[in-house]
């Protein structure tokens, strides 16, 4: 069906013709590459909101950045209302109507409209209707969260969502303060659901208590119909109107999307930033749905904030795009809900960097090398709440396999069982608690003709047993498995390389993946500081290469990054490519061709370049 336009009426005083001018096509989010993400969380100190938030300021914006999409704050933890709904809880006072001015000059330009809404997370709600909060096993309610078992999803969430939709024609939603914000909820009609649906009548009341791990599925399994259900009820009236839950069906949430969401989204942390966005990305780039990462466009340590630089931002898009992924950078606002315009240059330079390289990247299909299990049962075994980061030990293999340039997707139990063969390599880090049928499953793999690593002691000894094959002390062993290959590090890596980069380790555990993956579609040799993307687009394969020189978890504001190179690269074809491409300058690269490698050599890696092998 096509889109419906929104019609600006014109009308000329002349004859008595009134001429319709039909407004620019926007882009959904599922098209979208680059936006800008603004919110200030309004509370009971904002008495004048939309005071200094005009059209000037706002076409500003998108004269400056040219985004595809623009998100701003409608309403945020604290759960005032940034615009004068009917249906909400509005800030204390307004200066016109803000989010007016803000529709129609980003319908005027083409330029899509998001709204950032806090939904479980509302103080403000809470405060006024108690019986909406969740209450805590020693009875008490939270100040904070709402119950996805009580009314608040109908009496506030829904009608405000249909008004933003249906009143001000904004094209979506992005909903904070979901997934992680939910907390176990010992209200009357949860208990009796429970007891209900598990025949459970003893009520667990910490991790210690015997059916902690059925209290917990239940309540997750509560937060996935409290999104269906105003995923429906929105929809039902306003069909168009695009939805996402942040961080949800993402790391903070790994399984399998279940829930009608049009795209999904997160941000990620504002320290740290290159090895969160490593994480975050490679497991979003597997499931299935058009997705996007958020950067903080500033850093908290030093404190208080401080704006990242350009170079900085750039790099973190760079670990985004270079995953097929859309971008956006998180900007506050001022307490009136307006903008900071100096703070624009920034991400003018940085959406130029991104436009740049977007026809190379946008969308592009990893294609499977290294795959690194992030375990949906462990992380519900033993996660302490109900949809934390929790990472096990993968971040620290993640960023070790990385540095040894490999590429690497982050995949869950239930996107790798339907076909583990298109991986030649499954990692399995230190879990704890994986099913042992999916255990059996992957030493199915192995003997068909995949290659398997386990790391850490007891993850090793399980497979070993389960292989037949005998392990001894804490040395690297591998072995032959039917027409595969099966290894084991006996000895933990995640934890201690995600603290020290320690060197030894990572030379261990390449000579590891080596061994069991002598092959790879990429080999590089000059540095291990580049981060390494193999990708599909069209008919073309892409070698995706960030610059990841530097210390991330020490430096709040990276003022420069220093080039890496000259590298060596050993690119494995079916046959000689017609040409092989360095984007986004367009250089021609000079290459041999032999025992089916092209040989490439790049004289250095700013921040971010791509290899387009036609």
């Amino acid at each position: 069906m096509k889109r419906i336009h929104v019609l600006i009426l014109i009308s000329v005083f002349y004859l008595g013709v009134t001429i319709q001018a039909q407004e620019p096509q926007r882009l959904r989010r599922d098209q979208s590459f680059f936006g800008i993400h603004f919110d200030f969380h309004a509370g009971s100190d904002c008495n004048e909101v939309g005071k200094n938030t005009t059209p000037a300021m706002v076409q500003a914006i998108i004269d400056k950045v040219r985004p595809d999409y623009i998100q701003i704050d409608c309403k945020g933890h604290a759960g005032y209302s940034s615009y004068p709904t009917k249906a909400g809880n509005r800030a204390p006072g307004f200066v016109g109507d803000p989010l007016r001015i803000w529709r129609n000059a980003t319908a005027r330009n083409g330029i899509s409209l998001y709204m950032h809404y806090s939904g479980v997370w509302d103080t403000r709600a809470v405060e006024l209707h108690p019986e909406w909060a969740a209450i805590h096993a020693d009875g008490i309610r939270d100040k904070e969260k709402t119950s996805v078992f009580g009314t608040y999803v109908d009496q506030l969430l829904v009608p405000q969502l249909k008004e933003l939709a249906g009143d001000y024609g904004v094209d979506g939603v992005w909903i904070d303060g979901e997934c992680w914000a939910t907390i176990p909820d010992y209200g009357e009609k949860a208990l009796r659901l429970f007891r209900e649906s598990t025949g459970i009548s003893d009520i667990p009341k910490s991790a210690a208590d015997p059916h902690w791990y059925e209290w917990m599925q239940f309540h997750r399994e509560g937060f996935r119909k409290y999104m269906r259900h105003y995923v429906a009820s929105v929809r039902s009236e306003y069909p168009d109107f695009q939805i996402c839950s942040n961080w949800a069906f993402t790391h903070h949430m790994p399984e399998l999307v279940s829930v009608g969401l049009d795209f999904l989204s997160g941000d990620y942390s504002p320290n740290n930033s290159v090895n969160s966005a490593r994480f975050a990305g490679r497991y979003l780039a597997n499931q299935g749905i058009p997705w996007d990462l958020m950067a903080w466009s500033f850093s908290h340590d030093p404190f208080p904030r401080e704006q990242k630089t350009a170079v900085q931002l750039k790099r973190e898009a760079a670990i985004v795009l270079a995953l097929g992924g859309g971008f956006q950078a998180y900007f506050t606002q001022n307490r009136d809900g307006s903008v900071r315009l100096e703070e624009m240059e920034v991400m003018k330079e940085v959406a130029e960097f991104a436009r740049e390289r977007q026809p190379w990247c946008h969308q592009s299909i990893q294609i499977p090398q290294v795959a690194l299990l992030l375990s949906t049962s462990d992380y519900h075994r033993n996660a302490n709440s109900l949809f934390p980061q929790y990472k096990g030990q993968s971040q620290g293999v993640l960023q070790c396999l990385l540095e040894s340039q490999y590429s690497v997707d982050l995949v869950s139990e239930e996107l790798l069982t339907p076909d583990m063969s298109r991986f030649p390599i499954i990692v399995i880090p230190e879990w704890e608690n994986i099913s042992p049928v999916f255990c059996a499953d992957l030493v199915e793999y192995a003997k068909g003709g995949g290659s398997l690593l386990a790391i850490g002691q007891e993850t090793s000894e399980y497979f070993a047993m389960l292989s037949g094959v005998k392990i001894h002390g804490n040395r690297f062993v591998s072995s032959s498995l039917g027409k595969g290959k099966i290894g084991f590090l006996p000895f933990a890596t995640g934890a201690e390389y995600e603290k020290s980069g320690n060197v030894k380790l990572r030379e261990q555990l390449n000579a590891a993946v080596h061994t069991l993956f002598p092959n790879p579609l990429v080999e590089i040799s000059g540095t291990p500081w580049i981060d390494v993307s193999i990708s599909r687009l069209k008919n073309k394969q892409l070698v995706h290469l960030v610059n990841s020189s530097g210390d991330h978890k020490g430096a709040g504001i990276i003022q420069s990054i220093e080039p890496v190179g000259p590298l060596q690269l050993s690119i494995r074809c079916d046959r000689k490519p017609a040409k092989i491409t360095l984007q986004p300058e367009g250089k021609i690269c000079d290459f041999s061709y032999t025992d089916g490698k092209a040989q490439v050599k790049i004289d250095k890696v700013d921040i971010y370049e791509i290899l387009v092998i036609e």
